[in-house]
């Protein structure tokens, strides 16, 4: 039998129904679990497990009777990224510069899911301002790869990666601005997912970045959807967000007949070999399922991605960030302090959009000649854990590579904004870490991505949670 910690949430929810399971069995097992092995792993910072256990008893309550009081997502944990709000709460940011502050409001999609029976149990942790590739602070330390605790989790969304990895929880809430869901997700062997912009509501300022998303991380491809099911949708205080589109539901794994272009490299981008190797196991995965599969010129040069990222970070993220620690650079991370200075002579912000576009236009032709593009998440399997790659550098193939540009070929598709983008476990590296690959769709074209991932999923099932002991 599945122990507790690694039943999906689609499995609880049919535990719940059938009284086979409470969520108050749920959440106290998941907190036993934190207790006992997150200090191992350090993916979460701030608790509420005393709010989550009145919660959890009030989630029987509704399971009571005939049920039909229980609300989509009643009973089910969650863990929020220590960047999303919750009030009364404080929201660190990763950072000792907000160390004591309480924030005064909700994010939208966080009061959503809530508002959906959700039951928020955890914090997770993430670099200073979510600024990195990798997830340690100053305030909170080394966060470390459940699979391999010699290895980082990715960032900027790390700690929800790896609480789901390590068992801390069955849904998890990231934030995604150049790759912060679909990297983690690939360092720890989950699902994340960004939806085309508008699908989830972003607080504002930044519902006003086209780059920035907010996305569902899950073990399995049916979670996130039931999880994007529940986040999608208008919302009063992001004017940009849309109308929920038709539920996602149960993705079917039928890929039969689809046209699917794969790209190993971008064109540009030097990737491992045990990374190519996984994106070639999923493409045979793929075929053997019916999918007509072919490699595909699509072609984003480094130096294109680093022209409009640089030129578009410095516009509000970047201006953002330098105006947090304004006055207080000593207490910042020396990665923080480094990507603050390296946008202070950014390129021309027409030379910016003249890149996007061109990015733009490259991936729309692509997605012309078939249903959906397929490629790497990273370009390594994972960083070494706690290391600051702006101090040391990275060097693969005795090349040194600048760890914000030239590893990371999801900046792409923060670009082209409107593909919906899921990350799915593709393979294991030799040392054990997880590699994942990126599904593009196009555009709003959502259930074509979880189709895919669904049908990776059932091909080649991973593993749901590291063995921690």
């Amino acid at each position: 039998m599945t122990e507790v910690h690694a039943l999906s949430a689609t499995e609880l929810l049919a535990e719940f129904r059938t009284r086979s399971l409470s969520p108050l069995e749920v959440i106290r097992a998941l907190i036993e679990r934190i207790e006992r092995l997150g200090p191992e792993i350090n993916a979460v910072g701030d608790t509420y497990f005393d709010e989550a256990l009145a919660h959890a008893r009030e989630a029987e309550r509704r399971y009571g009777g005939d049920g039909t009081d229980a609300r989509p997502l009643e009973g089910l944990p969650l863990a929020v990224k220590d960047e999303l709000e919750l009030a009364g709460k404080r929201t660190t940011f990763g950072s000792l510069l907000f160390e004591d502050v309480i924030s005064e409001s909700t994010d939208p999609v966080v009061e959503r899911l809530v508002d959906a029976g959700a039951i928020v149990h955890a914090r997770t942790l993430a670099p200073e301002f979510s600024v990195a590739f990798w997830t340690h602070s100053r305030l909170w330390g080394v966060t470390r790869n459940p699979w391999n605790r010699e290895f980082d989790v990715g960032g900027s969304s790390g700690g929800s990666a790896a609480s789901l990895a390590a068992g801390f929880t069955p849904l998890a809430l990231g934030t995604d601005i150049g790759g912060s869901v679909r990297v983690p997700a690939s360092c720890c062997g989950v699902v994340g997912y960004i939806g085309p912009r508008g699908r989830f509501p972003v607080a504002p300022p930044y519902n006003l970045d086209h780059w920035s998303n907010t996305g569902p991380m899950t073990r399995t491809v049916g979670d996130c959807a039931l999880l994007a099911d529940a986040m999608a949708g208008a919302h009063p205080v992001d004017h940009v967000s849309l109308p929920a589109p038709p539920a996602l539901g149960v993705p079917s794994p039928d890929v039969a007949g689809l046209r699917i272009g794969v790209t190993f490299d971008f064109g540009d981008w030097p990737v491992a070999s045990s990374v190519r190797e996984a994106v070639a196991d999923s493409v045979d995965a793929l075929r053997a399922a019916g999918a007509i599969v072919e490699e595909i010129d699509l072609v984003v040069e480094r130096e294109l991605v680093r022209v409009a990222s640089d030129a578009h970070h410095a516009l509000i993220f970047g201006r953002d960030c330098a105006a947090l620690i304004s006055g207080r650079e000593e207490q910042a991370c020396a990665y923080t302090r480094w990507w603050v200075d390296s946008l202070a002579s950014p390129p021309d912000p027409l030379v910016g959009l003249r890149a996007e576009a061109e990015i733009q236009r490259r991936v729309d032709d692509a997605l012309s000649r078939c249903d959906a593009l397929l490629g790497p998440a990273m370009c390594i399997p994972a960083f070494a854990a706690g290391v600051d790659h702006t101090v040391e550098p990275l060097v693969l193939d005795g090349v040194e590579l600048d760890t914000f540009h030239d590893i990371c070929p999801t900046e792409i598709f923060n670009v082209a904004s409107s593909c919906p983008v899921l990350a799915v476990p593709a393979g294991r590296d030799p040392l054990g870490v997880p590699i994942g690959i990126q599904v593009v769709g196009r555009t709003y074209d959502d259930p074509t991505v979880f189709r895919i991932g669904a049908a990776l999923e059932h091909a080649r099932p991973w593993p749901r949670v590291a063995h921690l002991g």
